[in-house]
């Protein structure tokens, strides 16, 4: 397997690691939708989030990843097992999928196991990406080009965590809860408004421009194409020191508050910006408790809220054709004039 570039060693780009970081502490935040220009770190950020992640139980013999502490969603072959006695659990590391933008449906699904139907006459269903990427994390580059019917299908998952597929004498049903990352160059077209939605947070992420970051962002990438091993070795430590982090907001994340005033912050910004439903405070909530948690925090204020509106606000914004300037500077603007009230 090949090495990835640690996480912690990603110069600058904070908001991007930001978001992932709290995607991966409350997965209920929806996902992380990066958008930026080639060859900013964005591909390398979600590679190496999957080394940072602490490994997860699951049911020894699963194809799906079942949570043993959550009976009531195993699948069909877990449950039948469990009426026979504890099942055995092990644990594995929290997949992070791959979902290329050439993926046939039955790849992203499931079918029937042609092999064991042609071998042995056996129906039998071979699970798909959706499958793979239960509990984990779903990673799609190039998102913007991803073909409507896929798009289709992941809107219907992201909806009800669960896949369903019926098809070729096969009727099989099992959870899909997974945190969507996509990664794009806004150039090359744009995201529907369907699956826009979906994702929790939204980051744009640009080359630096100041000349000490550009040098060492060569010098890191260079000492890790010459060394990976030694590379991560330097960095392991500040890796694990994130690690544990991560852990530690993940236990304190229940106790977390969210003050009235945090509540009425949030909804008025959204009113202010004119978002559609309710999906907005919720997310700008929930971002915003998973960051409190990770800096430790009892409650959430308005610190919290303020970092994290840009990320959680800006897709969500309707076109206004009296105002020319971009999403993030409508969001800024309407947070300066909500926070200073």
């Amino acid at each position: 397997m090949a090495a990835h570039f640690p996480f912690s060693a990603i110069v600058a780009q904070d908001d991007m690691k930001l978001a992932m970081l709290i995607a991966a502490i409350d997965p209920a935040v929806g996902g992380v939708l990066v958008f930026g220009d080639r060859g900013s770190g964005k591909s390398t950020a979600v590679r190496g989030l999957s080394d940072l992640l602490p490994p997860m139980l699951v049911n020894a013999g699963c194809l799906y990843n079942c949570d043993p502490a959550t009976p009531a969603l195993f699948c069909s072959d877990c449950s039948a097992r469990s009426l026979q006695g504890p099942l055995k659990t092990k644990k594995v590391p929290v997949p992070v999928v791959d979902l290329p933008l050439g993926a046939t449906e039955d790849r992203v699904v499931g079918a029937l196991d042609l092999e064991r139907a042609l071998a042995h006459g056996i129906k039998a269903f071979e699970p798909g990406l959706l499958a793979r990427a239960h509990r984990g994390f779903l990673y799609i580059d190039e998102v913007n080009l991803l073909e409507d019917h896929i798009v289709d299908l992941l809107l219907d998952v992201a909806a009800s965590g669960e896949n369903i597929v019926e098809r070729e004498g096969l009727s099989v049903r099992h959870a899909a809860r997974l945190v969507l990352v996509g990664t794009g160059n806004p150039e090359e077209g744009e995201l529907r408004p369907q699956l826009l939605d979906r994702f929790g947070l939204s980051v744009e992420v640009k080359t630096p421009t100041e000349l000490p970051l550009r040098i060492e962002v060569v010098r890191r990438r260079d000492s890790f194409e010459r060394d990976p091993a030694g590379f991560k070795a330097q960095w392991s430590r500040e890796d694990a020191r994130l690690r544990e982090r991560l852990v530690e907001a993940r236990s304190r994340l229940p106790d977390v508050t969210v003050p009235d005033a945090a509540l009425e912050r949030a909804a008025t910004l959204c009113i202010k910006l004119g978002t559609d439903g309710l999906r907005g405070e919720l997310t700008l909530m929930r971002a915003a408790r998973a960051l409190a948690s990770f800096e430790g925090a009892a409650h959430v204020d308005d610190g919290h809220l303020r970092r994290l509106a840009p990320s959680a606000l800006r897709h969500r914004l309707r076109r206004n054709p009296l105002d020319d300037s971009g999403s993030t500077a409508r969001v800024e603007r309407a947070v300066a004039e909500v926070f200073a009230a």
